[in-house]
């Protein structure tokens, strides 16, 4: 009876069918981290400077980006319509997988590696980047919610990862209580529009409000309420403003590379995520949500850029201005149009090579002084001219100087909010620019002034710029950190002066979403 049953079962229940080549990418970063966790239990991996677990990582990345590449330009569901791989998604795994190989270079000697272990690090930091890569494919409330977590849970270790530093396990524990609650309104949320239209699928969410019943549902209480809850959900995990609170406080403790990873790949995924919800499952809703996001936008570029103005701190600093820079990036999603999106995109990857180019420099500056204090800086003109340089043009990008990527970036979402009726928007965009001025600068300013006799490490102690005071400080850049900075910088000017690629990228990524207006 039971083998009979067995094969009963076996007979009429089947899974759903699944399009291997597509889905390689996230079959490739599962496969490396775990070769990588394997690998790190190897006693040449475990050796001191090792380049073994670095190196597998960024090989992994680098297959991904290969595979991202041969499937450009294809559009297909796959796993049964659970995830779309398109243009939008394959141009935020390769930022994603870009953002990550930079995370390793600069990871490379740190604390994080050491303390947590470098098998555990490294593989944690490529299972991210895999929930990454299904958040940013999702089109189904159950795949989504389940690329939230799979990128999440990772960052939630690896932001205590330098276990022996308290700021580092507060980092961890004030991510880890925040972020439940950002995932937990997200599922209510996400299970109250269920209830409302009976789907998972964006699809068949955005058939349903637009059919004969739409309209009555587009003013349930419980399809409204499911949406307020979304978008909170997604503020918490994109730091949009007034749920930004963690943000600064989780960026300054956890380890630099991770703080990298954060506050570009985690970012730029979330965000476009946003981007598919909205402009997928509830296009049809969007004189609903378009107002509440508008005003959510607005509040983000002034919040963030007001409460960057009086920090010390560069990793605080550069926390609240990735909360003005959300802003900035969520005004794109604002207008509901093809142009909107791809200024989005275009603005995501000009913002992912600006903080790398910033967070690259920063480690530089925490491994010197002890410390990540804009004082830090002042000696850095004279260390170390490719990292001035590479730190100022990423402080003249991320405040939209002409000649920069950042300023073709903020004028495209001006272009795109004032084409779709949404002038004001435009205009807290521009004041929220011209107040960061006020921060940016005065990085700038540091780094160039003339440098004192001596730098002062955290504790207080003085210590001579030409010699280290300490074994744990080293004075002389690392050659993967200056490369990172440069490369990042340099591409900076690049598609600031010729941004005709990168408009043809994110042009591709908008066309992806085609329920969007043209």
């Amino acid at each position: 009876m039971i083998s009979s049953a067995l094969t009963f079962a076996s007979a009429h229940i089947q899974g759903p069918h699944i399009a291997w080549g597509p889905l390689m990418t996230v079959g490739v970063l599962a496969l490396g981290a775990i070769i990588v966790l394997l690998a790190g239990l190897h006693p040449t991996a475990q050796k001191e400077g090792s380049r073994l677990l670095p190196a597998l990582t960024i090989l992994t990345l680098l297959v991904t980006i290969t595979i991202d590449i041969w499937h450009f330009s294809q559009n297909q569901l796959i796993v049964a319509g659970a995830l779309r791989i398109d243009d939008l998604a394959l141009i935020t795994d390769l930022v994603c997988a870009f953002a990550g190989i930079t995370a390793v270079l600069v990871a490379f000697r740190t604390g994080g590696p050491r303390h947590a272990g470098a098998g555990e690090f490294y593989s944690l930091m490529l299972f991210s980047i895999m929930g990454m890569a299904v958040l940013a494919a999702a089109v189904d409330i159950v795949t989504l919610f389940v690329g939230i977590e799979l990128l999440s849970i990772p960052l939630y270790v690896l932001c205590a990862a330098e276990y022996r530093r308290s700021r580092s396990l507060e980092a961890g524990l004030k991510y880890l209580i925040i972020g439940s609650v950002g995932s937990a309104t997200l599922l209510y949320g996400l299970a109250m529009i269920y209830g409302a239209t009976g789907e998972t699928s964006f699809g068949a969410i955005a058939q349903v409000l637009s059919g004969g019943t739409g309209h009555n549902l587009l003013s349930n209480t419980l399809l409204l309420f499911g949406m307020g809850l979304v978008l909170v959900g997604f503020a918490f995990k994109s730091s949009i403003a007034p749920f930004h609170q963690w943000t600064p406080d989780v960026y300054e403790g956890a380890p630099t590379p991770v703080t990298l990873l954060m506050v570009t790949a985690t970012k730029a995924a979330a965000l476009v995520a946003i981007l598919r919800f909205s402009s997928v499952a509830m296009i049809s809703a969007q004189s609903k949500w378009s107002p509440m996001l508008a005003v959510l936008a607005a509040i983000t570029m002034i919040v963030g850029n007001v409460g960057a103005l009086g920090q010390t701190s560069l990793k605080r600093m550069l926390g609240y201005s990735g909360v003005a820079q959300a802003g900035y990036m969520l005004s794109g999603a604002v207008v509901g149009t093809r142009l909107g999106a791809s200024a989005t995109v275009f603005y995501i990857v000009g913002y992912v090579l600006m903080n790398i180019a910033a967070f690259a420099v920063i480690q530089h500056v925490e491994q010197s002084t002890g410390e990540d204090r804009v004082g830090g800086l002042r000696t850095l003109s004279k260390r170390s001219p490719a990292l001035a340089w590479s730190l100022t043009i990423s402080m003249l990008g991320l405040a939209g100087f002409p000649g920069t990527v950042g300023f073709i970036g903020k004028f495209q979402l001006i272009r795109a909010l004032v084409d779709g009726n949404h002038t004001w928007l435009a205009v807290v965009l521009v004041i929220g620019a011209v107040i960061s001025l006020g921060y940016y600068l005065r990085v700038i300013a540091a780094i160039w002034m003339p440098a004192t006799d001596r730098i002062r490490t955290e504790s207080g102690e003085a210590l001579a710029p030409i010699a280290g005071g300490s074994p744990e400080l080293e004075l002389t850049p690392r050659a993967q950190i200056v490369l990172v900075a440069v490369v990042t910088a340099a591409a900076c000017v690049v598609l600031g002066v010729a941004p005709q690629p990168l408009f043809h990228f994110a042009a591709h990524a908008g066309a992806a979403l085609t329920s969007l207006i043209p």
